[in-house]
């Protein structure tokens, strides 16, 4: 299967936006685009940068299907649709792009006992999102709306908690969707008290003497006092 290597997670039920412009993966485009339906791999990159090849990657990532294509000058730009996690079984040639041999996963399965823990799940994903929307504008917003399909809904969750691709790829392996749900809550939990740290006391910020070195004492203002030489 063709790989796309990201910095980022793809979730199934969950759209992605691209910009293509390296060669390899125009050439990769369009090869893909002359199958149906036109797909690819999204893996994240463990170590190593998008741009260039020789990165390292996760072996666990999502099949992406093109849902639109428009060319643009310097890029191709597309949207894709998650659909099903994949597992890389062995990384073939990257010449002409990256290839890899795939075992899709198994669909996670709803149970409706299960019902509970999917709904402190939500409250804890949008109460994350909430608490994130003050401090840096969020793609997703705490009102979001999710798909009727629970395990859809389930992997939509996880799609738009405020975390790192780490955290997003520990939820991409879970085993089923009890430890899927219980891994988001505790993700999830983490991210809003690390949001909500904060200062009660002015005194608790660092000031100018703090970094001093105390071998430095002295008179401050001759200090700082600027150098004339140099002029």
């Amino acid at each position: 299967m063709p790989m796309f290597p990201l910095g980022s997670v793809l979730f199934p039920a969950m759209p992605t936006a691209l910009r293509i412009f390296e060669e390899r993966y125009i050439v990769m485009l369009s090869e893909v685009l002359q199958q149906e339906p036109a797909e690819f791999g999204i893996v994240l990159i463990e170590r190593g940068s998008e741009v260039g090849g020789g990165e390292q990657r996760f072996p666990i990532g999502t099949i992406a299907r093109i849902a639109q294509v428009q060319a643009s000058e310097g890029f191709i730009g597309l949207i894709a649709q998650g659909t099903q996690r994949i597992q890389v079984e062995e990384w073939l040639d990257d010449d002409p792009y990256p290839r890899a041999h795939v075992r899709v996963l198994p669909e996670l399965e709803w149970h409706d006992a299960l019902g509970p823990l999917f709904d402190e799940a939500e409250s804890t994903v949008r109460r994350a999102l909430a608490q994130a929307s003050e401090f840096v504008e969020q793609q997703w917003g705490a009102d979001v709306e999710l798909s009727a399909d629970r395990v859809e809904a389930m992997w939509q969750l996880a799609g738009i908690a405020p975390l790192g691709p780490l955290d997003h790829v520990r939820l991409l392996q879970a085993a089923d969707a009890e430890a899927l749900l219980r891994a988001l809550i505790d993700a999830a939990n983490d991210a809003t008290e690390v949001l909500a740290v904060t200062w009660d006391d002015t005194d608790d910020f660092p000031t100018a003497d703090d970094f001093r070195d105390p071998g430095d004492a002295g008179d401050a203002d001759g200090a700082d006092a600027p150098d004339d030489e140099g002029r």
